[in-house]
């Protein structure tokens, strides 16, 4: 979605899956995942057993419907159970984007409590202390660590902010967008944590890898990069690129790192991608090259949505779980 607006989030959110308005769950405040996918989701990832790879190296290409236990299969390879290893550590940023104003607190952890998922011990600790930790993205953290590399890519200062797209695109109206407007757990407003604080200090190579990164990562609710991190998951994957430049990771890390993330911040959507790659492409989804399936082709919205279409057109659609993911907090 190009341009996206704070008022066009909450007026036209629209479901990739089905086009008709999400509900009132779904926007900004609340959990992006439907009740219905939650249970479906969970009934197939820990349903998954030893067994699962059988099923998807073991299965007969020339077949074009999938069983319950190869699709069990497809969920476990894209949301492990274990998660996904992030060469990277948190430091001190959690203490940093407090000092910064980035995350009210008790805010915070209200937002999470209404939710239903409190914080965790750990989380607080992530957020308050500093943590030499290796941070493992999961399907119980995805959510919390979405929020907190909104956080830091929003509130780091990085010449991407202050000259890029997104400024470009602003009209001197930089809280026009989703990505910043739909921050309402900071202790300033957000025109004040627009690339205020260095959380992050940057080399020039270290910059020029995460631009160049971040012009080839998409997310399947917009059709703009990284680069014009216009929405939470646009912003939250630049702070990610920033933390893991600022560590000295490679590019390939960083493109494992993004194909990770929209699997765990887009589940539905990575679901049926992976099941593209096996029925048309005849490959598992843990074999498809990160960069390629995060580009513009697969992951922006309208590569993705090509991919829906293709399912649909194949009677495969239907055996998809259904969710939704929204641009809020």
């Amino acid at each position: 979605m190009t341009n996206k607006t704070v008022d066009q989030e909450k007026i036209f959110a629209i479901s990739e899956e089905n086009n008709t308005p999400l509900s009132s769950e779904l926007l900004p405040g609340s959990k992006t995942t439907s009740s219905l996918f939650r249970i479906i989701l969970v009934i197939l990832v820990f349903g998954s057993g030893l067994a699962s790879g059988y099923f998807l190296w073991g299965r007969d290409p020339s077949k074009t419907s999938y069983t319950e236990n190869e699709v069990t299969a497809m969920v476990d390879m894209i949301n492990p159970k274990e998660g996904f290893k992030i060469p990277v550590m948190y430091g001190d940023v959690g203490p940093r984007l407090l000092a910064a104003g980035a995350i009210d607190l008790k805010n915070f952890k209200k937002l999470y409590q209404q939710s239903g998922q409190p914080l965790t011990e750990q989380e607080i600790d992530i957020l308050t202390k500093s943590s030499q930790s290796q941070i493992v993205m999961t399907h119980e953290n995805a959510h919390f660590l979405l929020n907190y590399f909104w956080a830091l890519g929003l509130t780091n200062k990085n010449p991407l902010l202050d000259n890029g797209p997104i400024q470009q695109s602003s009209g001197g109206k930089i809280a026009r967008f989703a990505s910043t407007g739909g921050w309402t757990i900071g202790t300033k407003p957000v025109t004040e944590l627009f690339s205020s604080a260095t959380i992050l200090s940057l080399s020039a190579e270290q910059q020029t890898m995460v631009e160049e990164v971040a012009k080839a990562v998409y997310r399947p609710c917009c059709d703009n990069p990284t680069h014009f991190p216009d929405c939470n998951h646009g912003m939250a994957m630049l702070g990610l690129f920033e933390l893991m430049a600022s560590q000295n990771a490679t590019k390939e890390e960083m493109f494992l790192a993004a194909k990770s993330a929209n699997a765990f911040w887009f589940p539905q959507q990575t679901l049926e991608q992976a099941i593209f790659f096996s029925a048309k492409e005849k490959m598992n989804y843990a074999d498809v090259d990160a960069k390629l399936i995060v580009g513009q082709q697969y992951s922006s919205s309208s590569g993705f949505k090509s991919i829906h279409q293709w399912l649909d057109e194949n009677g495969l659609l239907e055996q998809a779980p259904k969710s939704g993911s929204n641009c809020g907090v």
